[in-house]
């Protein structure tokens, strides 16, 4: 089983008192990893929100009710969280009520959980994000020499676990976790009555990969109004489908600021929308498959090793542009995603004597493991 980087953060926060609240995507690992943490450390009480008499239980309940459903557990894991209205009263009552519980979260979705437990734990709880895997786990697991043979795989089929260790069958597991279950909590919690119209947003959005998206062009395409379209983007974004980059303007006239890049958080899931899975040889959008994977596995990268980098492209008027910037107390860093190790890139004067970039540099297949390396692998 691939070690998840997760873990290590999760233990060092065991003892804090504060509950442990896990959010990401369905079928990354969530539950598997927080079985396995709590096995380790003793007995637990695991409560599954996906059946409904769980859900029952935990609506409407009390510091009696709790204590007689954990009996002596002392740890509590509740997975699917975001099914049980009112759940951060419920956790409320556990963290302060009756604090010699070790508990744990896990929401597949954010659309309801974080708005729910945000308040209620304010001061009591660690939160992260998991993700499907991350290049750094998949290069501890197989070690750099095959994690790098599967690099063209991995830029087609994703970094789903199950996928990974579904040889010969991504397509079929792909189609699985494509369909309406990768998405039902958008269906279901986002009040859609219409969800064809987000199959074929999702379409458009895999069209586009790697280039500005308009929203007003999108509503047009869709025959819908444009802040319908900004809501389902919000929904697919809280449902860790997609997420946007924003464009940095600050300094001059001409750089565009209105526009955004919505990418996708697993090459797979994105093909999958297209029902497109041919080799990078047969395909026209290899550089956007790399600028996808490399995008949204610098995310995860951010994310595990906790650093709060606010993340931007840039691009001007006249053309100009460079696929990704972040932003880390006031210092900027650019890069240019290219496929191709040949391929010539040249950063614009105008955006170097703008924002002094410390660190610029072009990543290709030959240079890219320090973009992506986990946190003590650098």
């Amino acid at each position: 089983m691939i070690e998840r980087t997760l873990r290590k953060l999760i233990e060092q926060r065991w003892d804090s008192g504060k509950a442990i609240i896990i959010l990401g995507p369905r079928q990354v690992g969530k539950t598997t990893l927080l079985r396995e943490i709590c096995k380790e450390k003793g007995d637990f009480l695991f409560l599954n929100a996906d059946e409904n008499e769980v859900v029952v239980l935990l609506e409407h309940t009390n510091e009696l009710r709790l204590r007689q459903l954990i009996g002596n557990n002392k740890i509590v894991f509740i997975d699917e969280a975001q099914r049980i209205p009112n759940v951060g009263l419920t956790l409320k009552i556990i963290t302060d009520q009756i604090p010699e519980v070790r508990l744990l979260v896990s929401g597949s979705s954010s659309l309801d959980l974080a708005s729910e437990i945000n308040e209620p734990l304010t001061g009591r709880k660690w939160e992260f994000k998991m993700f499907p895997i991350s290049w750094a786990e998949l290069v501890k697991h197989y070690g750099l020499l095959d994690a790098r043979k599967q690099l063209e795989q991995r830029l087609i089929f994703g970094m789903y676990p199950d996928v990974i260790t579904s040889l010969g069958d991504e397509r079929e597991v792909l189609g699985q976790l494509s369909g309406s279950y990768l998405y039902r909590d958008v269906l279901q919690y986002g009040n859609i009555r219409k969800p064809d119209l987000l199959d074929k947003l999702l379409t458009a959005l895999a069209l586009q990969l790697g280039s500005e998206v308009s929203y007003n062009e999108l509503a047009q395409l869709l025959q819908i109004d444009r802040n319908t379209v900004e809501h389902y983007i919000g929904l697919l974004e809280k449902s860790y489908i997609v997420f946007r980059l924003s464009p940095l303007s600050r300094n001059l006239r001409n750089e565009i600021n209105t526009s955004r890049k919505v990418y996708f958080y697993d090459n797979g899931i994105r093909n999958a929308v297209l029902a497109d899975f041919k080799p990078l040889a047969l395909r026209n959008d290899t550089g956007a498959l790399w600028e996808n994977f490399l995008i949204s596995e610098r995310q995860k990268k951010l994310q595990y090793q906790r650093s709060w980098a606010k993340t931007y492209f840039w691009r001007t008027y006249q053309q100009q542009e460079i696929d990704y910037v972040e932003e880390q107390d006031g210092i900027f860093s650019a890069w240019e995603m290219k496929w191709n190790p040949k391929a010539k890139s040249k950063f614009p004067n105008s955006f170097i004597e703008s924002y002094r970039p410390a660190q610029m540099e072009i990543v290709n297949r030959d240079n890219f493991e320090s973009f992506l390396a986990g946190d003590g692998d650098l």
